[in-house]
């Protein structure tokens, strides 16, 4: 694994996620949940550079490039839920606190009503974005599993010469 290449194309999920972010919240729409969809282009391209790049760079095995691809999506994952945590800190002080101001964005989350705190909210948010972070990373590890794992793979010509 290139944990380089890695943290690289986390922190650049991150940034298409956050700018996606800022830009719903500037535009009034960040209270749309279907938007956050939107999400899964920004982890679809990034663990897909990864597991493109290790593939080109000859680095095979089904498991190497699939913990590759799911170690992309977390560190993302932790970059942005600790943006996250800071910016509904920041935007909670001037509006009577982190816990008031969350409620606009829990209002359009499916977590089962109420009004949860800001830590139950992000312990949400880190379980959702695990279980996206593996299944997108194994989704595209069908499309390359032919490409990464060469088990199995017989040389018909040398081994079935009549």
């Amino acid at each position: 694994m290139n944990f380089s290449r890695i943290a690289l194309n986390g922190f650049l999920i991150f940034v298409g996620i956050a700018l996606f972010f800022l830009l719903m919240e500037i535009v009034g729409l960040s209270n749309q949940i279907y938007l956050r969809l939107v999400n899964f282009i920004f982890v679809i391209w990034g663990v897909n550079k990864t597991i493109k790049s290790n593939y080109h760079d000859h680095i095979y095995g089904y498991f190497t490039n699939l913990t590759s691809g799911i170690f992309t999506a977390i560190i993302s994952l932790a970059l942005g839920i600790f943006s996250f945590i800071g910016y509904i800190e920041y935007k909670g002080a001037s509006h009577g606190g982190a816990n008031e101001y969350l409620q606009n964005y829990a209002s359009a989350y499916i977590f089962g009503g109420g009004e949860p705190s800001l830590y139950q909210f992000v312990s949400a948010l880190t379980i959702e974005g695990l279980a996206a972070s593996i299944i997108v990373s194994f989704a595209l590890m069908q499309y390359w599993k032919d490409k990464v794992e060469k088990i199995n793979k017989v040389d018909d010509l040398a081994h079935n010469q009549h």
